[in-house]
């Protein structure tokens, strides 16, 4: 029996208000997010609970993707966070939830943010979009200026993957 069939098996779906705290968990854990409250990770599985993800293993959270869509731009799925237990990380977990949620929602184009020095982002991302036979345009998007004065941010830019649908390619952007 190989290690991949004696693995507990991964199962993907949307996350419930019962999921905030352990995504909040996750997140904290993985010392490179961005850490919202815990109330935020709870609102978030109300209100974006068909544009995000958790993973689960034995029905323990090892994983999320949180995403929505863009008021302006409703076929584009912006992914705000996603994170990986550390007893998770390096076994692609990371773009099978992007690959999953990008199924579900069928949207047309994805963004996300990323700091230049997050080469684990960068590389997630730019396989994602190889994945997919799309185009990755990469441009700035939020300037250091913008940040408040009293931390040390850093630049984000705007990582935009598309077309993903391949009915789409050539025509409409409407989502099915």
């Amino acid at each position: 029996m190989s290690a991949e069939e004696r693995s507990p098996a991964v199962v993907f779906r949307h996350p419930w208000l019962k999921d905030g705290a352990e995504m909040w968990r996750v997140a904290r854990d993985s010392q490179r997010l961005d850490l919202n409250t815990p109330y935020a990770y709870m609102l978030w599985t109300r209100d974006f609970h068909a544009t995000s993800l958790v993973a689960e293993i034995e029905r323990n959270v090892v994983g999320f993707v949180k995403g929505y869509w863009r008021p302006e731009e409703p076929t584009t799925l912006m992914i705000w966070q996603i994170a990986v237990d550390e007893s998770q990380r390096g076994k692609g977990l990371a773009g099978r939830m992007l690959d999953e949620l990008a199924g579900r929602t069928d949207a047309y184009s994805l963004e996300t943010t990323i700091v230049q020095d997050n080469p684990e982002s960068n590389r997630l991302f730019a396989s994602f979009a190889e994945r997919h036979g799309a185009q990755h345009t990469i441009t700035d998007l939020f300037a250091e200026e913008h940040f408040p004065d009293e931390d040390d941010w850093q630049a984000e830019l705007l990582h935009r993957i598309t077309p993903l649908r391949e009915d789409l390619r050539a025509g409409t952007t409407e989502r099915a």
